[in-house]
């Protein structure tokens, strides 16, 4: 008979607080898988190109159409 903290119970594959490092390990390879497949992905959502945005503000009135027009060729260019 083992008594000892060494007998699987503490340190062994699942036994006591070893469960919370393998849920580490766990979370931190999803966290790199998904980061990895759709950064690239999140990253051109997230910054609009000037045409776009200047696309946005005409939509929202904020600018006239010759403003519009003119800093569209401008961009263009």
């Amino acid at each position: 008979m083992m008594n000892g903290i060494y007998d699987g119970h503490w340190f062994g594959f699942g036994g006591g607080f070893m469960w919370i490092v393998w849920l580490v390990i766990l979370v931190a390879i999803v966290w790199v898988v998904r980061s990895a497949v759709t950064g690239g992905e999140e990253r051109s959502r997230k910054t609009p190109s000037p045409l776009e945005l200047l696309k946005a503000r005409y939509a929202r009135g904020e600018i006239s159409r010759d403003e519009y027009r003119r800093m569209r060729e401008e961009l263009e260019e």
